[in-house]
């Protein structure tokens, strides 16, 4: 039984797994300086693009992984439908914590992990009554939710393309975005 068969069926292991994965996460959004909420608040200010690196930079290195990963059996993609009407209630939502907060999930968990007080205390605490909310409305607005469904589908067979021609477009696009930024001073 090989390491990865192994794992998948340890639900401990998965666990500390998962774990020591959202430590370093959190360690590396705050190495990358994307916690503090002066770097997030210049990103909406289009003044301090060192969100816009970081993101790009996790997903060239992410995308090529994971097909990597998926190519060599490691991996399965689970590709969910989606909906139009989950996609506006969940912007909104997320739209209205990271106006109030000044920062999205991720980050405000890596910025409560540094000991920032607002982080913790309306980020942490945000983030447990948002979903209490959420979880006992969700009967009632599940309906809305399911509205105007997507289909399960990944970019390369929406276009009918080989994922690795896709793959090659779009981390082409997005080093040359980084490069752009680099030569601006962004």
């Amino acid at each position: 039984m090989s390491l990865c068969t192994r794992l998948h069926q340890d639900g401990r292991a998965q666990i500390m797994f998962g774990l020591i994965i959202g430590i370093l996460f959190g360690f590396l959004l705050q190495k990358g300086g994307v916690t503090s909420y002066d770097v997030i608040t210049g990103q909406l200010l289009l003044e301090n693009f060192t969100v816009v690196k970081v993101m790009l930079s996790a997903v060239i290195v992410a995308m090529i992984g994971v097909h990597i990963l998926v190519r060599l059996g490691y991996a399965e993609l689970h590709v969910h439908p989606g909906s139009w009407g989950s996609n506006l209630i969940g912007g909104l939502i997320f739209g209205v914590g990271f106006a109030l907060l000044g920062l999205c999930p991720g980050t405000v968990v890596g910025a409560a992990g540094t000991g920032a007080l607002d982080a913790l205390t309306g980020g942490i605490l945000g983030l447990l009554v948002g979903s209490g909310l959420f979880a006992s409305l969700y009967p009632r607005i599940k309906p809305a939710l399911c509205r105007a469904p997507l289909a399960a589908q990944t970019l390369p067979e929406l276009l009918h393309l080989n994922p690795w021609v896709v793959i090659v477009i779009a981390e082409a696009v997005m080093i040359g975005l980084l490069l752009m930024l680099a030569s601006i001073g962004l």
